[in-house]
């Protein structure tokens, strides 16, 4: 199941993508009758599979109910899309995780995961404008992976640990590399405003498969910079869940930003290293999860 957030009234509002377009959850429970059904992103992985049956009974049964014009059926390209999980109690971020692109940056390969947080701000949707913060001048793009906790997550093995996983979605984890290296502490770089563009599906996990087994790309202004597979992870998916739920509990709705393949500027040569500019159009794209386009402006 592919879900999505839009907004109406400067309120969420929780979508199905449907063959016959994005299926607008309230406005379709007005109509068709449904018990159970759960009416925001968050209820739907706090409820687990037994929100995610009754969303998808309820989905069939209001398709199989709806006339030609019917006014819940939406066309996706004239939403405003929100980030498609909209509160994460946290956002935990995983660095140096792909082995090409420690290579291109020099670094050595982590023994552990190097793990960073950011926050709430950061997020936004699909089709939003990103603002390049006025005191920086090293704005990159980083196509990612994120994992979606389904489940009080603590001290799971990694055999279990993908049993805890309600499903996936993009993200890009915009940097600021000049404020990001200032220290030896990363958070300043990549907790800017809107410097997390989510979606625009969150995919159940049993959609996606395999989650080390995707192709991730970044285009930038048409231009493919990252072009790899999530194969390329030092640390996979079931690893990362398994290595931080021995340190601190993962709760439904928590998201995991797993890192990055090689392409992104800082990796180029410096006679190379172009940053984002006003105006520059980034996409993201992973398999099985669709793709996710943000614009670059200047700030206010």
């Amino acid at each position: 199941m592919k879900l999505l957030t839009f907004i109406v009234h400067n309120e969420y509002r929780l979508g199905v993508q449907t063959e016959r377009g994005v299926l607008d959850v309230t406005a379709a429970l007005g109509q068709v009758s449904g018990e159970g059904v759960p009416q925001n992103v968050h209820a739907v992985i706090d409820g687990g599979q037994e929100a995610v049956a009754a969303l998808q009974s309820f989905t069939d049964k209001a398709l199989s109910s709806a006339g030609e014009n019917c006014l819940y059926l939406l066309n996706e390209a004239e939403l405003t899309l929100g980030p498609c999980v909209t509160n994460p109690n946290k956002i935990i971020c995983i660095g140096l995780n792909y082995r090409k692109h420690a290579e291109e940056t020099n670094s050595p390969v982590p023994e552990y995961p190097i793990l960073f947080n950011k926050f709430n701000n950061t997020l936004t949707g699909h089709g939003h404008d990103v603002e390049l913060p006025r005191n920086s001048q090293k704005v990159d793009y980083e196509a990612e992976l994120v994992i979606v906790i389904g489940k009080n997550t603590k001290y799971v093995s990694k055999e279990d640990a993908l049993s805890h996983v309600f499903g996936y979605c993009n993200v890009n984890d915009l940097s600021a590399r000049d404020l990001q290296l200032r220290t030896q502490q990363w958070l300043l770089g990549k907790t800017c405003d809107g410097f997390s563009p989510l979606g625009p599906y969150l995919v159940t996990a049993d959609e996606v498969g395999n989650p080390n087994d995707l192709e991730i790309k970044s285009i930038v202004n048409g231009e493919v910079r990252q072009n790899s597979n999530t194969s390329d992870m030092i640390f996979h998916c079931d690893e990362i869940v398994s290595y931080i739920s021995q340190h601190f509990t993962l709760v439904p709705g928590d998201i995991i930003l797993t890192g990055t393949p090689e392409g992104v500027v800082m990796g180029y040569p410096k006679e190379k290293q172009v940053y984002l500019q006003n105006g520059d159009v980034v996409t993201i794209e992973i398999e099985k999860l669709g793709s996710l386009t943000n614009r670059l402006v200047t700030e206010a």
